[in-house]
């Protein structure tokens, strides 16, 4: 798509994980190294199973340190402690820690951006002149901010609002507002495309910016699909490439 389109559009905000980061096969990789080099009961369970348990622990742990029930790290060692119990390995803090340091080493290896992120921001960007760019996700800014930079992406993002950062976390209406004024923008004259359903899609039509769910498959690296009413301002997407239309449809 070469012309230009007319939008109410000013800012377009993007989740990160999974939505511009092939967040899910990093996990698969990382999973799959930390496995492999603990040996034993532990390589030989079976690949399927294990890496839906480490999604549903990521999943679990993960959103107590999002209610601030726990802190960043001590996610890290809930996750471990939790996989390996049923192996009858019960950790020390530091073994559960390093492990999942050994985990994250294959994890980060891994970090890279799906096909269609690119051409979808250049076409985006050929289409809606003066539209900028921006990231509202849920984590740690120090490491979002990380994998921006080792996806070739933080230059292009003219700010990255992060829950760790800011308190709030998607779905609440906050973030998203908070997002629109550091662009110093209304929350209307943004949009908002993320993977989740009710995180991202309707976190943001609820927060009054135009919601986009990205419906990628990823059933197949441990992600159960997505159940649920899709609101009626949220517009359903199978691929960035689609931006550019959606976008100019507002």
């Amino acid at each position: 798509m070469t012309s230009e389109l007319r939008s109410s559009i000013r800012v377009m905000l993007f989740d990160l994980d999974d939505c511009l980061m092939a967040h899910s096969r990093a996990v698969a990789v990382g999973l799959a190294r930390a496995r492999a080099e603990a040996g034993g009961a532990v390589a030989a369970a079976d690949d399927a199973d294990e890496l839906r348990r480490w999604r549903n622990l990521e999943e679990h742990h993960y959103g107590r340190w999002l209610r601030s029930e726990i802190d960043f790290i001590e996610q890290r060692r809930e996750r471990a402690r939790g996989f390996l119990a049923p192996f009858g390995i019960a950790p020390t803090p530091d073994e559960a820690l390093a492990w999942f340091d050994r985990y994250m080493v294959g994890y980060r290896a891994s970090w890279s951006l799906f096909d269609d992120v690119l051409p979808a921001l250049d076409a985006l960007e050929r289409a809606v002149p003066g539209i900028r760019l921006g990231v509202i996700t849920n984590g740690d800014l120090v490491f979002q901010t990380e994998k921006l930079e080792a996806i070739g992406l933080a230059d292009r993002m003219s700010h990255v609002i992060a829950s760790g950062e800011v308190g709030v976390a998607k779905p609440d209406a906050a973030i998203f507002a908070l997002a629109a004024a550091a662009f110093g923008v209304p929350v209307a004259s943004c949009a908002y495309v993320g993977d989740r359903l009710r995180t991202d899609a309707a976190g943001a039509d609820a927060a009054g910016m135009l919601g986009l769910w990205l419906e990628r498959p990823l059933e197949a690296l441990g992600v159960p699909v997505e159940a649920g009413v899709v609101p009626p301002g949220v517009v359903r997407l199978t691929s960035l490439l689609e931006l550019p239309a959606a976008i100019a449809a507002r």
